[in-house]
């Protein structure tokens, strides 16, 4: 594939050398001289220009991109340059990094981003799913919200323990994508059996995580999480 990022900070450099040791095409795009640093990246392509700027991704040939990756520091920036690559250049996917969570509600569709990818809220799934058994924990979100990557450790008393994956029904056609059994992931077998302290992953939609929560571990007492018609939210913060 060929990749464009937008953003050529520790951040997207990190990403350009994930995506170049898997054989991909990588362009990094940044305004900044300063950013500039092919030795950093070998193998990358490179592009001072404002990622913000129609004619900067003429000139980047963004139309020929499987993906756009904005991963700068700036919401705005990454919003803008999600938007122009969708619809300016119909590149096929668009994957947007979101610093501040008050603005994560605007990285969907309305803005051209399929995958928004929030670090704040990684950092607390991952402590959650540290330290918790029995609730479901958020990993991130696809298409501006309208289904989740979510994760439940499954606790040993849980009413599923012993079960066939086969004969369940998840709540909300939720959709079982792995399960971790001793730091091994696994695709979920028909006829295997699930087992307590198995890291259960759904693909779910996000109304009914509640459901899906109280099917795996009934009983545990759970807050809805808010969203962006719950409370006041500051675009500018």
């Amino acid at each position: 594939m060929r990749v464009a990022i937008a953003g050529a900070g520790n951040v997207g450099r990190s990403i350009a050398r994930e995506l170049l040791a898997n054989d991909h095409r990588v362009l990094l795009i940044d305004r900044d001289p300063g950013a500039i640093k092919p030795d950093s990246v070998p193998g990358a392509e490179w592009l001072l220009a404002d990622a913000c700027e129609v004619d900067s991704l003429e000139e980047a040939r963004i139309d020929r991109c499987d993906v756009a990756i904005a991963a700068t520091g700036d919401d705005k920036v990454n919003l803008v340059h999600s938007l122009l690559a969708k619809t300016e250049f119909a590149v096929p996917r668009t994957v947007a990094r979101v610093n501040h969570p008050s603005n994560e509600w605007m990285f969907d569709e309305v803005w051209g981003v399929d995958v928004a990818v929030s670090t704040p809220r990684l950092m607390c799934a991952l402590v959650e799913e540290a330290v918790t058994v029995g609730d479901l924990v958020r990993l991130f979100s696809f298409r501006g919200g309208r289904t989740n990557l979510v994760e439940m450790r499954l606790p040993a008393d849980s009413p599923i323990v012993g079960r066939r994956v086969g004969d369940l029904a998840f709540a909300g056609e939720a959709v079982l994508v792995a399960v971790i059994r001793d730091g091994v992931a696994s695709s979920p077998q028909t006829d295997a059996a699930l087992e307590g302290e198995d890291e259960l992953l759904f693909v779910v939609n996000p109304d009914a995580e509640m459901e899906l929560a109280e099917y795996l571990a009934p009983g545990v007492h759970r807050e809805r999480v808010a969203n962006e018609d719950d409370v006041d939210v500051d675009p500018e913060r």
